[in-house]
């Protein structure tokens, strides 16, 4: 292993040990909250722009992760249909609403929203919305890059009922190039799909005990087909994207 490659694993685990002590209290709350959710069959949507946007589909229909969550994935603010232009869509007023509306979210339900950076138009839309509906808005963002960079600009960390403070400094990268005052080896992705994913185990494990967490199996494990698309027939009617 080189040095910069030791050196960006180091960097990650050293986050990941750090933010497994601040982020005890909110984790817990954010478990709680989805675990309301769920008991009262309530959906748990996931939304983000961007590389934010990857959290959203990290924990759909996946192996090992529950059948309750509705990622909202808005092409024009991702990177598939066009990275450049996704930067614009995601500081334009007006571009989220219309197509949460569509997703027919309810009060109760819980919508996670994933920004780094905690300041752009499109994560404070949906935090707003969310709360408007009755929704609870769970945040994963890092404080000091929004703090540092908000100029007065409403931040998603003081929308939302539970902030999961990633530690991440502004920029995300968090390795220095010798010389060129460059850096590289952005960790928010790894970061956030580890906050999430241990939050939801947390969240599986407490359904379990009553025998109703309905949780998604590998397609290549056995009876996972039965399983699966038991779990898609009753989730489906509110996720358009099964």
């Amino acid at each position: 292993m080189t040095a910069v490659t030791d050196a960006y694993f180091s960097n990650l685990i050293g986050r990941l040990e750090a933010l497994r002590k601040s982020l005890a209290e909110p984790m817990e709350k954010a478990a709680a909250v989805i675990l309301d959710a769920a008991r009262h069959d309530k959906r748990v949507y996931v939304f983000g722009t961007g590389h934010s946007h990857m959290l959203a589909e990290e924990v759909h229909y996946r192996a090992g992760g529950l059948a309750f969550t509705v990622p909202v994935l808005i092409g024009s603010a991702m990177l598939h249909e066009g990275a450049v232009i996704s930067s614009v869509y995601e500081r334009t007023q007006g571009l989220v609403r219309p197509v949460l509306e569509r997703y027919g979210m309810q009060p109760g339900d819980v919508i996670i929203i994933a920004s780094n950076s905690g300041v752009n138009a499109a994560p404070i839309e949906a935090a707003d919305y969310g709360r408007e509906i009755g929704a609870k808005v769970i945040a994963v963002t890092s404080v000091a890059y929004s703090s540092a960079i908000a100029n007065g600009r409403r931040r998603l960390a003081d929308i939302a009922d539970v902030v999961l403070d990633n530690g991440l400094p502004p920029g995300d990268a968090v390795l220095d190039l010798a010389g060129s005052g460059l850096k590289v080896g952005p960790v928010s992705t790894a970061v956030g799909a580890t906050v999430l994913n241990a939050i939801f185990a947390e969240v599986a494990s407490a359904l379990s005990k009553s025998g109703d967490a309905p949780v998604y199996l590998s397609a290549n494990m056995p009876g996972a087909a039965e399983v699966n698309q038991r779990l898609v027939k009753k989730y489906r009617p509110r996720n358009p994207h099964l």
